[in-house]
């Protein structure tokens, strides 16, 4: 019972950090709100991931964003801790 509430938790994250990744994607292409963008999500990947999730702060050295908006940071994270979860919680 236990890997099948794992894998359920890590794939709502999945879910969740698609959306977010694709907030990020649509808000690079506004100027002045890529850099904020990157930075707030910086939290809630914190929050997501744990100290995992401070590697959305990459993005920020992006200023532009012209390589960051199309590097979906929290997706990637989402799909370790997914493949994660499927590992170690076998018998």
């Amino acid at each position: 019972m236990r890997r099948a509430s794992t894998r359920r938790g890590a794939a709502a994250k999945l879910i969740l950090a698609v959306l977010l990744d694709a907030a990020d994607l649509a808000a690079h292409r506004v100027i002045g709100f890529g850099v904020p963008t990157d930075v707030v999500l910086a939290g809630v990947g914190f929050l997501l991931f744990g100290w995992k999730g401070l590697l959305q702060l990459w993005e920020v050295a992006d200023g532009d964003g012209r390589v960051a908006g199309y590097v979906p940071t929290l997706t990637l994270l989402a799909l370790i801790e997914l493949r994660a979860a499927g590992r170690s919680s076998v018998p």
